[in-house]
């Protein structure tokens, strides 16, 4: 290739920059795993800039909303006074906090696959499944912003954690685990479906039983001996007794053990199956 005085950089970019890119017979190292999940992860964290306000209701905004709403509306029928229900009620808003947003990590992927972004990937010589493991990682900044938000509302209102600074850091790491886990469940989805529209619509007919169902906004003892039943075996109510105990200094390692056994057998359930997935699509 002849370069002529008259090439054109790219915005930004020097002239000498631009021949010696082109003229170069050193080809770039192709990157490591590492690099790929990281750069992906990176892409990932740049996308919620696109996405603010969308963002910022999902992570920030509902939550302060179920907050305040039943904590003033319906904390002292359920539980005598405001206060007092709110000792109860926040951690468990912690465990919605993380556990709705996961349903968009199915759906940003659908969303690369179906706009052809995933074609492009399919291209370059990297380490394909860093696209999703970026896509996880680069949430969890998701999560920690929306457990931190949440927290700190709860404090201002009077939440009082009597495990301290290190329960509180304690339960906002289990419950990171426990999101991504259940992220590779709507991963698997956003791999198979037709459209971004079907990740959401269908994960939100799972996600709002589990969450709704479970001991998060009432005592289980309170219900129907049939419904109790359902309610502690949902594992979204492990999650928030975990918390409970870990936020207030009373957690026992059986309720630990739960989550982390939960965690561990949906990640080895469904991280293989996304990836499978993954690869089976960039065979078709």
């Amino acid at each position: 290739m002849t370069l002529t005085s008259e090439t054109t950089a790219a915005p930004g970019v020097p002239n000498d920059a631009l021949r010696k890119a082109l003229t170069s017979q050193i080809r770039p190292s192709r990157p490591n795993p590492l690099t790929a999940v990281r750069v992906s992860a990176w892409r990932t964290m740049r996308k919620m800039k696109h996405y603010g306000v969308a963002v910022l209701f999902d992570v920030t905004l509902m939550p302060i909303v179920f907050l305040l709403t039943f904590t003033y509306l319906f904390g002292g029928a359920f539980a005598g006074s405001t206060e007092e229900y709110l000792q109860y009620f926040l951690p468990g808003v912690l465990v919605q906090t993380v556990i709705m947003p996961t349903v968009y990590t199915g759906t940003a992927l659908n969303m690369d696959i179906t706009r052809g972004i995933y074609d492009r990937f399919r291209t370059l010589p990297f380490w394909q499944p860093a696209t999703i493991v970026g896509n996880l990682l680069g949430d969890v900044v998701r999560y920690v912003l929306a457990l931190t938000t949440t927290m700190s509302v709860g404090l201002a209102l009077g939440f009082r954690p009597d495990g301290g600074v290190g329960g509180v850091l304690a339960a906002m790491l289990l419950l990171l685990l426990f999101a991504v886990s259940v992220s590779w469940i709507f991963a698997a989805l956003g791999v198979v479906a037709k459209a971004p529209e079907t990740v959401s619509g269908s994960s939100m007919l799972v996600m709002f039983p589990l969450v709704f169902t479970s001991n998060i906004f009432v005592e289980p003892e309170t219900m129907p001996g049939w419904m109790e039943a359902i309610v502690n075996a949902n594992p979204v109510s492990n999650a928030a007794t975990a918390v409970r105990g870990l936020v207030h200094g009373d957690a026992s390692g059986a309720d630990i053990g739960w989550v982390l056994l939960a965690s561990g057998v949906i990640t080895l359930i469904f991280a293989p199956l996304t990836m499978h997935l993954y690869r089976a699509k960039s065979r078709t």
